[in-house]
């Protein structure tokens, strides 16, 4: 049968045979669609608040889905904010600030933004990027919150335990003052430790970091054998804390001062997914069920890993990799930062075989200082999984900013006070 002579007008021809070389049937997904193993591949090309979904999941976050059955429901969260003096600060003191390109230390630093326009072309971005975020973390001048944490492994349900974390910032304050100690080399002071339950009350450590380069952090713990207070040793920000999946340097994803790791790369700038309205997760707790599998209901203990949070909603980050001294446990760990906030997302961790080893997922919500009433960013619970032993810690953190801890008695000494 001959095939007929078909002649389409130029445009319609055009049309089709961009149709043909186009993902077919892309769309912009309506708020509560849940990335899933079942739908990964089919919405690849769709998008989200105008973002490609391909684009917005990382390579670890899409391994997690297809082997974990990790679920990203999306939302249209409203974007953390962070306070007008914050910003006043940064205008007022960023340009007196340095950045030594062959100690990649900082000088002249005084509150806000210390770098607040990265060139992406600049060598030392990643540098400054990590900077933002250890001098400029938008969290107040102290923090003070539970912290309920809840381990699990392959079986389910493994153990719970509460602990207090306070936090004294030294630098950086906009509230009460431009500092806290009378030591102005101090940075800032943390409290970690175990209130429940009984046989592990007491368990913790209280850590001065300095701001002074190659100046180990003092870090004490309260022996409870001995029923004394000791000083560990000066490589305590590479320990594992306590039981759980993270060490040290891992307490808010990126803890140690940025020098003391040998180089800081900046990968990118891009969009992902993240976790930034988390308060409805703490006020969801079970009180009554507290130290059991009950106390967190979205929870799911048949797989830990393949948790799921709330919702997902898009956020710009910067991309760092940063390669720690070979005494470090990490062979490099990749951080995803938020090119406003500074708020550091997620953290993957390689061991020395270069092996993904650890991720780190943080999830955070908008605060409003106790005392001051001022803007805040802070952490509100997310979740470390050791992927080589199949072990997940969950924490929860409901708390409060600027809430006037005393820092004259802020010392080792509280860790006796807490037993």
């Amino acid at each position: 049968m001959p095939i007929p002579n078909l002649r389409y007008p130029k445009a319609l021809l055009v049309a089709s045979l961009l149709a043909m070389s186009s993902p077919l049937f892309a769309a912009e997904l309506p708020e509560g669609t849940v990335i899933s193993k079942a739908n990964i591949d089919s919405i690849q090309n769709d998008t989200f608040m105008g973002h490609k979904i391909s684009d917005l999941l990382t390579e670890k976050m899409a391994w997690f889905v297809r082997n974990h059955n990790k679920k990203y429901p999306l939302v249209k969260s409203p974007p953390l904010v962070l306070d007008a003096k914050y910003w006043e600060a940064t205008k007022k003191y960023s340009g007196q600030v340095k950045f030594n390109t062959q100690t990649r230390e900082v000088t002249g630093y005084v509150a806000g933004k210390p770098f607040p326009d990265i060139d992406p072309a600049d060598p030392f971005a990643g540098d400054k990027v990590i900077w933002n975020y250890y001098y400029g973390a938008s969290t107040g001048s102290d923090i003070n919150q539970d912290v309920m944490f809840t381990l699990a492994n392959k079986s389910g349900y493994e153990s719970s335990s509460r602990w207090t974390y306070q936090r004294i910032y030294n630098k950086g304050r906009l509230w009460d003052g431009d500092s806290a100690f009378s030591d102005k080399d101090v940075l800032n002071k943390l409290v970690l430790v175990a209130l429940t339950p009984q046989d592990l009350k007491g368990v913790g450590t209280f850590t001065t970091q300095y701001d002074i380069a190659g100046k180990p952090d003092d870090q004490w713990a309260y022996i409870k054998s001995a029923r004394r207070i000791r000083r560990l040793s000066g490589n305590a920000w590479m320990d594992n804390v306590g039981g759980f999946d993270f060490i040290n340097d891992d307490i808010n994803i990126w803890n140690s001062r940025p020098s003391k790791y040998k180089s800081i790369k900046l990968l990118g700038k891009r969009w992902i997914l993240a976790n930034i309205d988390y308060s409805k997760v703490n006020a969801a707790r079970v009180t009554s069920k507290a130290g059991t599998a009950g106390e967190w209901p979205q929870i799911d203990y048949s797989d830990p890993i393949a948790q799921s949070v709330q919702g997902v909603t898009p956020v710009e980050v910067w991309v760092v990799e940063g390669t720690p001294p070979p005494e470090h446990p990490y062979s490099k760990k990749i951080v995803y930062e938020d090119v406003n906030t500074n708020v550091i997302y997620y953290g993957e961790a390689y061991d020395k075989k270069g092996e993904f080893w650890r991720w780190q997922n943080y999830h955070f919500e908008q605060r409003r200082g106790a005392k001051s009433g001022m803007k805040y960013i802070s952490v509100a619970g997310g979740e470390y999984a050791d992927l080589k032993a199949q072990h997940v810690t969950f924490y929860m953190t409901p708390g409060v900013n600027d809430t006037g801890l005393n820092a004259t008695t802020f010392n080792a000494d509280i860790l006796e006070t807490l037993q």
